[in-house]
């Protein structure tokens, strides 16, 4: 009996790609599993058929053979005649996702040679750490505590009394899985004695309880770069929990959370900020101070200046996180109008009222997006 083509069983084009096939795969693993199918012997050949697809399908180098020469061309790389092999399914850690995900198998097939009781990585840890804005603009230093869990000095982390050592599993020979067949692929399930450890603890430690960690607050110190901003984090490698079984530790990332400013606002690198100048300032022209992160900065104001005109002050902004230079800040103009006037002072007015030409009001129509838009809004567009 011939083949089918492996594109026409996933059900797929020819130019599907990984993820693609993963679905199609998925899917009809779902429909013709066996233990869905007890005793059907067209849905087992499906699931054995969808198989064999998946596994050339999903390699490059098979998929290429296939494509060129279709099942000859993968016959002869892999040396054989075809068919389904359960084997294959140790080449693809993908199966055991795909279906030990779907059905619970945990390592099916004995897919990817994994070990629960071998060395594993310790856990990531996170710390959401909150700074004032002036600490983000010139970088800081600072000291956090963490819990977290480390080896047990006592046993150092085989969680066993000392002078005492763990032995070997009997039941599962200290692999940590006790696997059983069931139909033409083997299953893998955690052993019920040592819980998938491999080893047994039969004196455990005092410190520990025979966990081989114990939970412990540690000061760390977290240096903060200049220009950092809200959501960025740090790794610190290596300052998670600890491994079990001889295994590296985790990272401990650290979420860094910027304190809104009193004046200045932040987009990227650049800084806005509205300064407020005497209506007499922007008419004759004059200087002002501008705050920056440095300090005030001098700047001369035209004469004319209209209310609403922004400044800009070139490398007066936030840091770049990289290190590569600073931002720009814009700042505002805002005429301020004095709330309470002397005699002396509205005569003034007064007189410069009379002497100044009648404006012509000419009304703004409605609904003009330009107008509409803030003012941080505009001043971005207008220096891009």
């Amino acid at each position: 009996m011939s083949k089918r083509d492996y594109y026409e069983v996933l059900g797929v084009g020819r130019s599907a790609n990984d993820t693609e096939l993963k679905s199609a795969y998925r899917k009809l693993a779902m429909k013709y599993h066996p233990d869905r199918n007890p005793g059907d012997k067209v849905a087992e050949d499906r699931f054995k058929e969808a198989a064999e697809a998946y596994a050339v399908l999903a390699d490059g180098e098979k998929r290429s053979l296939y494509d060129r020469f279709g099942h000859a061309g993968v016959s002869s790389a892999t040396g054989g005649g075809g068919g389904f092999d359960p084997s294959v399914f140790a080449e693809f850690g993908d199966f055991a996702d795909i279906l030990g995900n779907m059905f619970g198998f945990g390592d099916l097939f004995g897919g990817g040679g994994r070990r629960r009781g071998g060395p594993q990585r310790g856990a990531d840890l996170r710390y959401d750490l909150e700074i004032a804005f002036e600490e983000a603009a010139r970088g800081t230093e600072t000291t956090i505590q963490i819990p977290r869990q480390e080896q047990c000095e006592t046993c150092h982390g085989s969680g066993a009394a000392p002078g005492t050592t763990p032995t070997t599993c009997g039941m599962c020979r200290g692999v940590g899985q006790i696997r059983r067949q069931q139909g033409f692929f083997t299953l893998a399930q955690t052993c019920p004695q040592c819980r998938g450890n491999g080893k047994i603890v039969s004196k455990p430690c005092p410190s520990c309880h025979g966990a081989g960690r114990v939970t412990r607050e540690r000061k760390i110190t977290v240096k903060i770069p200049p220009g950092i901003a809200t959501g960025q984090q740090l790794r610190l490698q290596g300052e998670g929990e600890s491994g079990s079984a001889g295994g590296p530790a985790g990272h401990l990332f650290v979420v860094v959370h910027v304190h809104e400013h009193e004046y200045f606002r932040r987009d990227g690198n650049n800084l806005f900020c509205e300064v407020p100048v005497n209506f007499t300032t922007v008419a004759l022209g004059g200087d002002i101070q501008v705050p920056t992160l440095d300090g005030t900065e001098t700047v001369k104001v035209p004469e004319g200046t209209q209310t609403g005109t922004t400044l800009r002050l070139r490398g007066k902004g936030m840091p770049d996180v990289s290190g590569r230079g600073r931002g720009d800040l814009f700042a505002t103009i805002q005429v301020q109008t004095p709330k309470k006037l002397n005699k002396d002072q509205r005569r003034l007015l007064e007189d410069l009222a009379k002497a100044l030409p009648k404006e012509r009001f000419e009304p703004r129509p409605r609904g003009d997006e330009q107008d509409e838009r803030n003012l941080f809004d505009r001043v971005k567009d207008m220096f891009g």
